[in-house]
């Protein structure tokens, strides 16, 4: 019911689903923190005011399920977020009650770069950057996004690569998921 539409529902017929990722986990880390700090001084204050102030503890206990929910709402955003690339253009689906639906053609692509700070390099996780013909676009900054470099070889090779080659090897690809009995993907 809550649950937004798979992000390959809103693919063509004609596209090639090439990757499908949501961003890393690390997003989370400061949501993480920051609710386990306010619960964390929830507790403490309840602990220490006087059994007569349980009006002040009730109230207390209130926020601690508040910081929860806001938590979990967090994690579920998240969680329905993906990012779908295809041959033909970049899709990502956000949105828990309320889907957003960004897109962005490959076609557009004039420049791609990826940054990687120290802490990025020991979790896993870059930023890619998305530049288009002149045009901010909705999906030019891609932020906590898991192996950039392998992200960012294979939309160099969609852009810049060889089509027919590529088109060969898609062909390849479904012609041995074909051969195992699996449904081709595009």
């Amino acid at each position: 019911m809550f649950a937004p539409r798979d992000p390959d529902e809103y693919l063509l017929d004609t596209e090639r689903r090439v990757i499908r990722i949501r961003r890393h986990w690390a997003v989370l880390l400061w949501d993480t923190f920051e609710a386990a700090a306010l619960l964390a001084v929830c507790v403490l204050v309840s602990y220490l005011l006087p059994p007569a102030l349980y009006i002040g503890q009730n109230i207390l206990w209130y926020v601690a399920l508040i910081v929860v929910l806001r938590f979990a709402y967090q994690v579920m955003e998240w969680w329905v977020e993906r990012l779908v690339v295809t041959d033909k253009r970049f899709v990502m689906t956000t949105g828990v009650f309320t889907t957003k639906v960004l897109m962005m053609p490959i076609s557009k692509v004039t420049d791609l770069s990826y940054v990687r700070t120290a802490t990025g390099r020991m979790m896993g996780y870059g930023t890619m950057v998305v530049e288009s013909a002149g045009q901010i676009q909705a999906l030019n900054r891609i932020d906590y996004l898991p192996r950039p470099e392998e992200f960012y070889d294979t939309i160099s090779e969609l852009v810049f690569g060889d089509k027919q080659k590529q088109a060969e090897r898609f062909s390849m690809i479904k012609a041995q998921r074909a051969a195992r009995g699996k449904k081709p993907v595009g």
